[in-house]
């Protein structure tokens, strides 16, 4: 499946433009969504799945304005999440018992996350066993400790570092991406408390599950650290930032230094400063 047929997103077209043309396609009942979902399946319809994706367009856009806070153009996201949009579809199961929007929305949330990581590559931090450790036994370990009486006397994430052989803000870290708003893998999805599962539940069947569930987990834990680390900077820094490295068309140095009144040289060093500045904040993460 290709974008050939879609509605464009480009600076041609304009972002208020495409915002006003997915506004007018209409959603799709459960019966169609189910009727086009099985032909995809079963005739690999091309057209019926466009359909699919169109339907779900403004999903795109809804989530996409969560993200927004990280300087990159909304246009930018939101073709990026048209494409996990489009994964979804490929992969949707209509047999699974629940909406395609309730699928969609992880697989769009996904790709969007790739990809201001992507833009913001300056700090890798890779999947260690020690986090494969946390994901797959934090939990259970605290479950243990809330049953005995330690955790009475002690704070229960020390306790659980304790145990895990790991240090206590590792455990806060991922406690906090576990329960979280970015991808709760442990979140319930389906339309009622009999009809529920997790979203560890659409990936359980993938020969690569684990390392799924903790790529999806390190965006989490990358994305928060640079929304923290970028809130640390001063107000001309980010500005600076935004424009220099993260803009389709970055601003020259001569262009700011006559925006903010400084010469070439200080636009250049506020860049080089804030740069340093976002490496050490992530790069402490990394080594804790």
């Amino acid at each position: 499946m290709s974008a050939n047929n879609l509605i464009a997103l480009n600076s041609e077209v304009g972002l208020t433009k495409y915002l006003r043309q997915i506004k007018a396609i209409p959603m799709l009942s459960e019966e169609e969504e189910y009727s086009l979902s099985r032909k995809w399946v079963d005739e690999a319809d091309i057209e019926a799945a466009q359909k699919l994706v169109l339907s779900h367009m403004k999903l795109v856009v809804k989530v996409a304005q969560k993200f927004k806070g990280y300087g990159l153009p909304m246009m930018d996201l939101i073709s990026e999440g048209n494409i996990g949009l489009m994964r979804a579809v490929k992969k949707f199961n209509p047999e699974m018992g629940y909406r395609l929007a309730t699928y969609a929305i992880w697989w769009i949330k996904a790709t969007i996350q790739d990809y201001i990581l992507k833009s913001w590559s300056m700090v890798k931090i890779g999947t260690s066993a020690i986090q494969k450790k946390l994901f797959f036994n934090l939990k259970k370990v605290k479950q243990n400790l809330l049953k005995s009486e330690l955790h009475e006397s002690a704070d229960i994430n020390t306790l659980a570092a304790e145990k895990l052989g790991v240090s206590k803000s590792r455990v806060e870290d991922m406690s906090r991406s576990m329960s979280g708003e970015m991808i709760s893998l442990h979140e319930s999805i389906g339309d009622d408390d009999d009809n529920s599962s997790e979203l560890l539940d659409f990936i359980a069947s993938s020969e690569n599950a684990e390392e799924t569930v903790i790529e999806l987990h390190d965006k989490n834990i990358m994305l928060e650290k640079l929304a923290a680390s970028v809130d640390k900077l001063s107000e001309r820094e980010r500005e600076i930032i935004k424009a220099r490295r993260l803009s389709d068309e970055p601003e020259t140095l001569e262009n700011l230094s006559a925006v903010y009144g400084v010469s070439r040289e200080r636009i250049r060093q506020i860049e080089e400063r804030a740069m340093d500045k976002l490496k050490g904040y992530l790069g402490a993460y990394a080594l804790n």
